[in-house]
């Protein structure tokens, strides 16, 4: 199976449904919704992403030969549907929040009209390819915010959950705000920085440390970064790491970008220990690197506790989000088409309030303070909902209803969050690079207010319903409760 064919990246049940609204011909247009309902690791906000792989994927979407062969050997399906499947192709819209956005939980973060059929069959690999960028782009989100300005470099292939894992997880985290990326098919498919070191296995393989330092700085005296740890990171290391920094600066030939890389022990203290001796030693613009084990909460700490690294290399707990490995997003039906063409808003009532969904077409506004830039709150609403900058707006929070915002006309500016993908089939959206991305990604959380952005029990953006969506979902769930 090549990368792009993901026809059959799909559970069971989605394809006998498929063939059970076949059957009863059942296939009139519907609107799905895809949103998480909480930010992951206890963020106050996530970062989207997954969507050029969302696009990839319904552009290449068509069953083969040998797909229709495969699901006729399962002898679940009739001649009939498999006939049908082998002409499908999706010819629906589709409605996406850009990749790099700032989002937040019960928000639609892309949103399918198409034939029942159609709209059921994408489900599983859309969550699947959302959930996990997402997810990962989240978590690189708050390592970057933690470290403060250094640069994150993501070194997590090797531990990823599979090849795919590990190369839309480095595309993920780029977005989410990496210098750069350990993994060349990353580099080369995406077209992001790579960066990396060299292994202990380098040092051990030489007579001595020193001769491997030297050799290899030889051959990379642009970016010469030498790993110190293999023997004695303060005794043995960092002494010859400056020796050799030393004999190429006395060469007349100093090395231009050069630093040493810390990879176990007490990294606070090692890093302030090497700075010492690198500054003594007249190399004050050397960069200090660490990895080992890395993740936003370490990362706090050791800036609490002023550890002289300037450059951080995050794997494991980055690339799997260790702590926090789900994203959450779900699929959910929010409207179907009657026969004058009008969507009727389905709603699906829960004994968990949380998974009560927001039911109709709908789109997303966000409304920034004028003054500052920044953001004040998101509003949900219907589709065909218009609003005007210059009239007063009030905004009240769904669940807890007593709590009202009322901004004042010119105080604020709007801008719809959803955008057209698909429509009727063909694709109309440009996916910018990825590099494009992460920097429209920097540019959202600019518009974040700070206690928005902290690690630890972070301010809640508010996420609204408009007034006639909040009437149309309590109508809703007061019908429910009337036939019971």
């Amino acid at each position: 199976m090549n990368r792009q064919d993901l026809t059959l990246l799909t559970d069971l049940y989605e394809l006998t449904m498929m063939q059970g609204y076949y059957e009863e011909s059942q296939n009139e247009m519907v609107i799905f919704d895809v949103f998480f309902r909480q930010n992951p690791c206890n963020n106050g906000y996530s970062v989207c992403a997954g969507l050029a792989q969302v696009i990839d994927y319904i552009k290449n979407l068509n069953f083969t030969y040998e797909d229709v062969d495969y699901l006729r050997r399962l002898k679940l399906f009739s001649e009939d549907f498999l006939q049908y499947l082998s002409g499908f192709h999706f010819s629906g819209d589709i409605y996406a929040i850009p990749e790099g956005t700032v989002v937040f939980p019960k928000e639609p973060l892309l949103k399918v009209i198409a034939p029942i059929m159609e709209a059921q069959l994408v489900e599983t690999a859309i969550l699947n390819i959302i959930n996990h960028q997402s997810l990962i782009a989240t978590k690189t989100s708050r390592i970057v915010f933690a470290a403060n300005g250094d640069g994150i470099m993501e070194f997590g292939l090797r531990r990823a959950q599979g090849p795919d894992a590990g190369l839309y997880g480095a595309r993920a985290a780029m977005i989410g705000g990496c210098v750069g990326t350990s993994n060349v098919l990353a580099g080369q498919l995406f077209d992001v920085p790579v960066m990396g070191t060299h292994a202990h296995s380098w040092i051990m393989s030489f007579q001595d440390e020193y001769t491997a330092f030297k050799i290899y700085a030889q051959m990379y005296p642009d970016n010469c970064t030498l790993l110190v740890d293999t023997y004695d990171t303060l005794k043995s290391g960092v002494p010859n790491a400056i020796r050799v920094f030393t004999e190429f600066r006395d060469s007349g030939y100093p090395l231009k970008k050069y630093g040493i890389r810390l990879d176990s022990g007490d990294l606070a203290y090692l890093s302030k220990e090497a700075r010492k001796m690198l500054d003594a030693a007249g190399f004050e613009d050397a960069s200090i690197c660490a990895s080992n084990d890395l993740d936003e909460y370490l990362l706090h700490d050791l800036k609490m506790q002023q550890a002289a690294i300037n450059s951080w290399g995050v794997g494991t707990n980055l690339i799997t989000s260790k702590d926090c490995p789900s994203f959450g997003g779900v699929y959910k039906l929010a409207a179907i088409q009657d026969e004058s063409g009008k969507f009727i808003p389905k709603i699906k009532r829960s004994e968990n309030t949380e998974k009560i969904t927001n039911p109709g077409n709908k789109t997303i506004y966000r409304i920034y303070d004028k003054a500052t830039g920044k953001m004040r709150a998101d509003l949900i609403c219907f589709a065909d909902e218009t609003y005007d900058s210059s009239e007063d707006l009030l905004l009240f929070d769904p669940i807890a209803t007593w709590k009202k915002t009322k901004l004042p006309g010119g105080s604020y500016t709007m801008r719809e969050l959803l955008v057209p993908i698909f429509r009727k089939g063909e694709c109309i959206y440009s996916s910018p690079s990825v590099m494009e991305i992460a920097s429209y990604c920097r540019q959202e959380k600019e518009t974040l207010w700070d206690e928005a952005k902290r690690l630890f029990y972070p301010h809640q953006v508010h996420v609204d319903l408009s007034q006639k969506l909040y009437d149309v979902k309590e109508s809703l769930l007061d019908k429910m409760n009337a036939t019971e």
